[in-house]
Order: C-alpha cells, then structure tokens, then sequence
C-alpha cells in the first residue's frame, strides 16, 4: 500500500494521495484551470484502485500545487546530457531505463515536487519515448531513441513550424515538374485520389493552377513519374477491387448425383483458366452440364453477398479478378478434375430444335477440355458432330424468329505482368465458337421454361425488337449500322421474348463461376430442386438489380481499360500501321473501324465510301483523355 502524499499518475496526469478509503484509494487531482473569477485552480477529488495509479515518486510531497507549479529553465539540457550519458555506455544504450532511474540521472537533488515536471518534459523530448506497453503494465519505462528517430522528429517539428514555406516550394516544383522524392510523394497522395474518383477536391491541384478532374490528376501523375504510362485507373475509379474475391467456397456437399455416363466436352479460348460449361449428346438428349458452386453457396449468405456486390468476374488484359474465390475452381470448374460436380440441363429437342422438354439433375459428369480450335478441327468425329448439326438447326429456328446477328471485329488483348509489353491480336473465330454459343442458349431457353412452367422466381432476360433501316449496307458498315439499332437488354422477373437472340423465353444460367444473375438462377434451381423455400419475386427482382448494377460498372471498366492497353500498344509501337474501314459518314467526317485494334476512330475532314479501306497510322495518343489522332498514311 501506498504512503499518503506522494505523488502519483492517474490517467497520465498527476494526483495526490490524500486518504484510504477500505480497498481504495482517495486521491485529488486538478479538475480544470482557474477562469477570469478564480485566482485558483479547481481540484476534486476521487475513489481509486490501486492498479488504476502508478508512483512518481516514493518521497512525500508537499502538495500538488507545487507539483504542478515546479519549473526549472535548464531541464532539456538535463535530459540531454542524461541521454548522452546513457549512449556512450554499451550497456544502457538503447535499454529501456525506469522512471525513477532517469529521474535521478537527470536531477539527483530534485525534491518528490519535481518529479511531474520531469516525466512531462520526457515525454515530450526528442531523447526519450514513453514505453507504453510497460506503462500498461503499471510500470514508468523509458526508451532512448535512436538518432534516427530523433531526426525523424526533428525533420516533422521543423516541417511544422515552416509549413506554408515548404509547401510553396513543393508547389514551385510541381509546377516545372520537378518533385524531390521521396519527400514531396506525401503531397501526391490526394492528387491520386482525384485520379482514381476517391475524391473529386484537391487543394494540391488548386493551388497548381490544375482542373480538378480525373484526367488533369491522371496527366499530372505521369509527368511528375508518380505513375508509370502502364498504370490502369479505370477498375479503381469504378469502384472496383482489384483482387479476386477471398469468401472462399467449401468443398461440394456430400449429396446424391446421377453419373452421367458419356464424356462431356468443356470447350474454351485456349487461354480459358475457369471452365464453367460442358455438352454432349447421347443419341437422345443434348446435356448441358454447368459449374455447380450454388451447391455451396446459399441465398444471402456471405459468398453471395460478395458476388452480388461484384456482379461478375472482372476480366482484364492484365488479369482476371474473380467474382468467386479463385480457391473455387479447383472444386467447382468442369474438366479441372477426373469427375467434375455439375447441375445439368437435359434438353429434350423437337426437329427444328425448339426446345419440349427440360429436366435439371445434380449430375457427376466425366469431363474433356478442348481449344475451340481442337473442336473445330474434330467436328465430323462422331461425338462431336451431333453438336454441330444441333447448333445449325437452332441458328436456322432463331433466323426465322428474327435473331439478329451481328460481327464485328474483336482483338484478345494480352499483357506482360513483369514487362508490361502489350500485344494485340484478332480473335480467330472458329466454328466451334458459335456452336457453343448455340448450346448455351438452348440450355437458357430450357431453363426459362422450366422456371416459368414451376412457377420459380426468376431472372429472365428479354430485348425489345429493333427498328431497322429499309436498306442495309454491306460489309462492316451493315453490321455496325445493325448494332446501332439494337436495344438494350433487360433483366427481370417477367419472361418476355429477346428478339435479338429471336428466342421467346430466355434466362442465362451457363456461368454461375462469373456472373451472378446465373448464380442466382442456380440458387432458386436448388431451392427448388431440394423443396426449400424460394426467394420471392420482390426479393429476386431487388438481387437482380443490385447485380445488374455491379456489372454495369464492371463493363465499362473493362471497356476503359481495353482502350487504355490499346493505346499503351500504339505507344510501344510507334511505327504500327493498320487498315481502317469506313463505316459511318458524319457530316465532314468518316467514322472508321481499325479491325486489328477492334477500334473506331474518325477521320475529319475527309469523306469516304462505306466501307472503302484505307490505312492509317497514329499520332496524338494522350493516355488520360484516351484520344489518339489517326491519319491517312
């Protein structure tokens, strides 16, 4: 137990001792400082524990008022010359030395009074840090720090005192563009949050004389060498992460499948690392096999949630980031395993291959990847040539229904992750290619069926009829003229016919591993499939929407960065050179079509013949407006 009248800490600040109270501790401590009327300072007083107090000293005080009025002028030279004491001793140098210890290096005469003035002005020299991890300990332990911790502090409380100073003279530099680094980095900070719409103010860019827009910040981080040309804004100024989800799926649940017992052909883009479909055909019945991660993933639980607020896997030329853990594929992707886990549409198909019947089964399917070009190259084999001629009966039924195809140009985008060297090539598109796109209308015109025949909530996709021109060009003008005049599509619980597909009844449900519109479908599937509870129509329509959102945003950012790598290529190679197609005149001005960039541009001042040819190079290209200037060469 303590002596009355010593002095002590109480939450950092010193009290007085005055009495016992049974197990506590009765001490007084200054409340508040004296105002205009009072010529003293208030005190109160307070019921303690005795761990809630830590002793400043041993010896007794004779009060706390001259506790708290002992000044001495010569205490930082005191606590230097202590600092330096300790330093040139191997032993105490850097060691944590207790309050009492330091107190008496410092002042070896200095009376119990002095002792809150000394542990103040330790706290607040350069010399010394508190050791808060043994003052929770209740124990009063100083630090030395090292002389490059003190030049830290010093460098900080001189930036401090001559702050306008020294940021005029980071505004000097920023504007010849030439910055000190590291030092003038710390500046730049909220530049970067205007480039990447986390914030559309800067008083950095005010004072600049720069526009607060994202393009000005993104231009003044290139010039400065904050970003590199290569730097991507565009999935951070949408909102979007740039890693892949980290809700990791468990593994598939241990429940009753039918094995299926043909092989099934999951057939992709060569660079394809998430298969998520498969199809055969036994003489019978065409099989969709589809990824099966609803069979772990519940409605509303914390994996769907992730998904809903990405809306879909984010595919970049630099990478994918995944609307799921990419920990799920090794489960739940087709062929990435000896026997893969599917929920499988068997589609019963009348001659013009409508669709009569559709049965959805949780299956165990054996699985075989293809390129779309191995396909191809074995379409007449006798398991695949049943695909073939299905998905060429099915285009004929679309085309007499209305479906409007249309082709235009597209590149694959391919980025370097350690040299950042882009290139670009035409997507090859192989017969293969469109008969798998047929298989997975079929198998979303099935399920539209089904859920509508069940009475199942659920997300159909419908596209008002186009209105198209009396006449059409030919060539890729035509085509582009066609996608002008294409609504948009929707999404939501009413079935209504998708006139661009020339289908009546449509739902996506053959990428539940990136889209979350088909997890979703997948989720009220199962619900069904298992007797549980559906979710509700209002509930259903609210999901949609909120998916639809996060994909809307991860479209365009995709689109963005497209153009951004584009752009990136023409600068890597400045002597590229390209044919471009003219597909639109505009007044004084042919919009063009660049088919091995898959890019429109304008020539202005020129008018030539649809679809007349000519080659151009580039010119002007500016990263941030994402503007180039293409000329007739």
């Amino acid at each position: 137990m303590y002596n009355k009248n010593i002095l002590v800490l109480y939450k950092k600040q010193p009290a007085l001792i005055k009495d016992f109270d049974g197990d506590k501790i009765v001490i007084t401590f200054q409340a508040g400082a004296a105002s205009l009327n009072e010529k003293k300072a208030r005190y109160a007083e307070q019921k303690v524990r005795e761990k809630d107090i830590i002793p400043l000293s041993e010896k007794i005080c004779t009060s706390l008022e001259d506790a708290l009025s002992y000044e001495d002028s010569s205490i930082s030279t005191l606590i230097q010359e202590a600092y330096e004491l300790l330093e040139s001793d191997e032993a105490t140098a850097k060691a944590p030395v207790s309050f009492s210890e330091l107190s008496d290096i410092i002042k070896a005469d200095a009376g119990a009074q002095a002792q809150w003035f000394i542990f103040n002005a330790l706290t607040k020299s350069l010399e010394f840090s508190l050791d808060e991890a043994a003052l929770k300990n209740n124990e009063l332990t100083f630090i030395p720090r090292t002389e490059d911790e003190i030049n830290v502090i010093k460098q900080k409380n001189y930036e401090k005192e001559h702050e306008e100073e020294i940021r005029a003279a980071f505004i000097e530099r920023l504007k010849q563009r030439k910055l000190e680094f590291p030092g003038d980095a710390k500046y730049m900070v909220e530049v970067e949050n205007v480039a990447l719409c986390k914030t559309e103010k800067s008083k950095v860019l005010v004072e600049a004389g720069i526009t607060q827009t994202p393009e000005k910040a993104h231009k003044l981080l290139l010039e400065t060498g904050i970003w590199e040309i290569t730097k991507n804004p565009y999935p951070t100024r949408y909102g979007l992460s740039m890693t892949s989800a980290q809700q990791g799926l468990g593994t598939p649940p241990e429940e009753e499948r039918l094995e299926v017992p043909d092989t099934a052909y999951a057939i992709d883009n060569e660079w394809s690392a998430d298969p998520d479909d498969a199809v055969n055909f036994d003489g019978k019945y065409l099989w969709v096999h589809i990824a099966d991660p609803a069979s772990f993933v519940e409605p509303d639980s914390v994996v769907d949630k992730a998904a809903r607020n990405r809306g879909t896997t984010l595919y970049l030329p630099d990478g994918a980031v995944r609307m799921l853990a990419e920990t799920a594929l090794e489960d739940y992707a087709l062929g990435l395993k000896e026997k893969s886990r599917a929920l499988s549409f068997r589609l019963l198909l009348n001659e013009d291959c409508s669709v009569q019947e559709c049965t959805i089964l949780k299956t165990i399917v054996n699985v075989k990847r293809l390129t779309y070009k191995a396909a191809t190259e074995q379409k007449d084999s006798p398991e695949l040539k049943p695909l073939f001629d299905i998905a060429k009966r099915n285009v004929e039924r679309r085309k007499k229904s209305g479906a409007t195809n249309i082709d235009m140009p597209e590149v694959h985008i391919n980025v370097d992750p350690e040299t950042k060297k882009v290139s670009v090539s035409p997507l090859v598109r192989y017969e293969a290619d469109a008969m798998i796109c047929e298989m997975m209308l079929l198998a979303g015109e099935g399920a539209a069926h089904f859920a509508y025949n069940n009475r199942i909530p659920f997300p159909f996709v419908s596209q008002e009829a186009p209105e198209f021109p009396a006449k059409l060009a030919d060539g890729l003008a035509g085509q582009f003229q066609l996608l002008k005049c294409m609504r948009k599509r929707s999404v939501g619980i009413t079935p209504a016919m998708h006139s661009g597909l020339g289908i009546a009844i449509y739902s996506q449900v053959t990428s539940p591993l990136r889209r979350y519109s088909d997890l979703i479908a997948h989720e009220q599937l199962r619900a069904y499939l298992d007797g549980r509870k559906l979710i509700d129509k209002d509930t259903m329509l609210e999901r949609i929407s909120q998916g639809d959102a996060a994909s809307v945003a991860a479209r365009k950012a995709s689109r963005y960065s497209d153009t951004h790598w584009k752009l990136i290529y023409l600068l890597q190679n400045p002597e590229w050179q390209g044919e471009a197609v003219c597909i639109e005149n505009n007044g004084n001005a042919s919009i063009m079509m660049i088919p091995s960039l898959a890019m429109q541009t304008m020539l202005k001042g020129t008018q030539l013949a649809l679809n007349q040819k000519v080659t151009v190079k580039a010119s002007n290209i500016d990263i941030t407006t994402q503007e180039a200037d293409f000329s007739i060469c």
